[in-house]
């Protein structure tokens, strides 16, 4: 064995941007390709957006303009601009800001000195121009490298700070902005900030009542219980009705930062609820019928935020300010005081909710004994139960699995023999698990969550993911639905994905469901193979091999073999999200695709698919005009 040596020579100084380029998880949590709303390039447009943001908030700009074009990124504020001599320091240099004087920036939302410079450094390309007074400062850099320094010059622009900024397409992988994410940020940011104008490529977000517009255009009227309650404070903002859905619905924010995973304002957001509608109605309701089907949005501002992350997505501070009143009572207390208020000046709807938890009462109590033999049931099936197999992670652990290694984990479900069996041989098996289906699912379309123990296979497959009482303790970061390009296989999708919408749909919203991409095509010649997605892509691997191509044609997954499924389903895996925008409204959506024998289900799942004949005429015409050329 050679010997290792360990000396002077061993110890590295690292600079600021090649520690943020060596780590950059450490800053900006994930990476991706912007397929899921919490990639890094997202975090990165959010940590520039922070800081015209924060200068809102203190009273300085009412526009921010964003703008996206071929993944280049550029933001501009009006607000009072970089201190002209400290341009460069402020988005190159670590532990360098404004927002360490707290009188500057009391709540901000901007990460402390290092916002900016992960941009930077993460950036191919980065400019910041600062606005101040009549004049003007620019700097240009190059994966956090100086390249242009340029001098302070006199300037007739409105005051403000513009930044534009290139993501390393060698950090992030053949990222895209997708513009529904982007547009999702920036509604959170128009109603947390009402009264402030965004932007973006010709899309204007303004928000005059602040969070009751968020639920407001994330609910439906026709789904909700009674008309949304919209309570105000110092530092604490609270919209929240009930509706008809399964589960409970939360949209939590921090000085302004969408925790998406919630943490400590949320759970004391949860149990003051809780406290207050017992004490009104002088009733010791469960605390699972009373949140039941809740739809919430939660807003709070605290000094010196503590979070459990750097990416900040969840709060782990338990003080309204260091040394001051606990975060708890000041939640509890305001709702003590403000919803109880409210529901004795609102009758129709104190009963509308209390109508609401004696249904889930009710419910709840239906279904106790189905879902304990249920429960029974699952145990049972999972001692030899082939429809699951496992990654090694769970089996290891005992299904305890660390924050890091469950970003990692993604289990398909696939229907058949032959389809299951090519993904379970070609998978990670670290990582990767396999649910099989037993033929079509059950049409979950106005059913009540009964059915879902009565129903074996929807019951195991809640329990092998581990969802029965919330994602708390989800056991794969990626539901990933894997069935055939055909018919059948579509049909098979949107029932998966209506089990999915009607009782989990915390599962989508929080970004864990997707569709898995496979080719439609193999086009090879002696002397290379290329995978195609499209008739598009098909087309140019034709041109790209002189039209003296085989061509095969995938109909199912069960037809490639493992070792061509490798390919798809680890490094070079396309998954599609399944998103729901700002208007979906889940009712609506699955009474149109799911509703008994409609016309709009069966247009949608032949328009969305390849006939074989079409898929015939267009290789025949394809080939002909890909020969014609060469």
């Amino acid at each position: 064995m050679a010997e290792i040596t360990y000396n002077e020579d061993n110890i590295r100084s690292l600079d600021w941007k090649e520690h943020i380029r060596l780590r950059p998880g450490m800053y900006i949590g994930k990476l991706g390709d912007g397929s899921t709303p919490d990639d890094g390039i997202y975090v990165l447009l959010k940590e520039v957006i922070d800081n015209s943001i924060d200068e809102h908030v203190m009273g300085f700009g009412k526009i921010i303009d964003v703008k996206i074009d071929e993944g280049e990124v550029a933001v501009r504020d009006y607000g009072r601009g970089i201190p002209l001599g400290k341009v460069v320091d402020c988005v190159s240099k670590i532990n360098t800001g404004g927002k360490y004087d707290s009188k500057a920036f009391k709540k901000s939302v901007g990460l402390n000195g290092v916002g900016t410079k992960a941009v930077n450094a993460l950036s191919d390309y980065f400019k910041v121009q600062a606005f101040r007074e009549g004049q003007t400062k620019l700097a240009e850099f190059e994966q956090g490298n100086l390249i242009n320094d340029a001098k302070v010059v006199k300037s007739a622009d409105s005051d403000g700070t513009l930044t534009v900024f290139r993501p390393d397409a060698s950090i992030f992988k053949k990222y895209k902005f997708r513009s529904e994410f982007v547009e999702t940020q920036l509604w959170n940011y128009a109603y947390l900030n009402a009264g402030l104008k965004i932007q973006f490529n010709g899309q204007s977000f303004y928000s005059k009542n602040g969070l009751l517009d968020m639920l407001d255009k994330r609910t439906s009227n026709e789904h909700i219980r009674y008309p949304i309650i919209h309570l105000k404070g110092d530092d604490i903002e609270i919209a929240m009705t009930h509706g008809d859905h399964y589960g409970e619905q939360y949209y939590s924010f921090v000085n302004g930062q969408n925790t998406t995973q919630g943490g400590t304002h949320l759970n004391y957001f949860r149990e003051a609820v809780v406290e207050t509608i017992r004490n009104f109605y002088n009733k010791n309701y469960d605390a699972k019928d009373i949140r039941s089907s809740i739809i919430a949005a939660v807003s709070v501002r605290v000094e010196e935020p503590v979070f459990e992350s750097q990416t900040k997505t969840k709060l782990g501070s338990t003080e309204i300010a260091p040394g001051g009143q606990s975060l708890r009572s000041f939640i509890v207390d305001f709702l003590k005081k403000e919803l109880d208020n409210y529901l004795h000046k609102n009758k129709e709807i104190s009963e509308a909710i209390e109508k609401r938890i004696k249904q889930s009462e009710r419910e709840r109590k239906e279904i106790a004994g189905i879902k304990k033999l249920a429960n029974e049931r699952a145990k049972k099936a999972a001692v030899h139960n082939k429809k699951l197999r496992d990654c090694r992670y769970h089996l290891s652990d005992n299904g305890k699995v660390t924050d890091e290694l469950k970003l990692a984990t993604t289990i398909f479900i696939t229907e058949g023999d032959s389809a299951s069996g090519s993904i379970t041989k070609a998978r990670q098996v670290e990582t990767q698990a396999v649910f099989s289906l037993r033929g079509k699912p059950l049409n979950c379309f106005g059913k009540t969550k009964k059915i879902v123990y009565e129903n074996e296979e929807l019951n195991l497959l809640q329990h092998a993911l581990n969802i029965e009482d919330g994602l708390d303790e989800l056991r794969y970061n990626r539901v990933v639905i894997s069935t055939d390009a055909d018919v059948d296989g579509m049909h098979i999708r949107l029932l998966l994905l209506t089990f999915f919408l009607r009782f989990f749909p915390d599962l989508v919203r929080n970004g864990h469901l997707y569709i898995l991409q496979t080719p439609l095509f193999r086009v090879r010649d002696k002397r290379e193979t290329i995978y195609c997605y499209s008739e598009t892509e098909k087309q140019a691997a034709v041109k790209k091999l002189r039209g003296k191509a085989e061509i095969t044609r995938f109909k199912g997954l069960g037809e490639i073999s493992p070792d061509e499924f490798k390919d798809f389903i680890n490094e070079n895996i396309r998954l599609e999200p399944v998103i729901l925008n700002e208007e979906t409204d889940l009712d609506d959506l699955l009474t149109y695709y799911m509703g008994t024998n409609t016309m709009e289900r069966q247009e949608f799942i032949i328009g969305n698919l390849r006939i074989e004949k079409d898929l015939a005429d267009e290789e025949e015409t394809a080939e002909m005009e890909a020969a014609a050329e060469v």
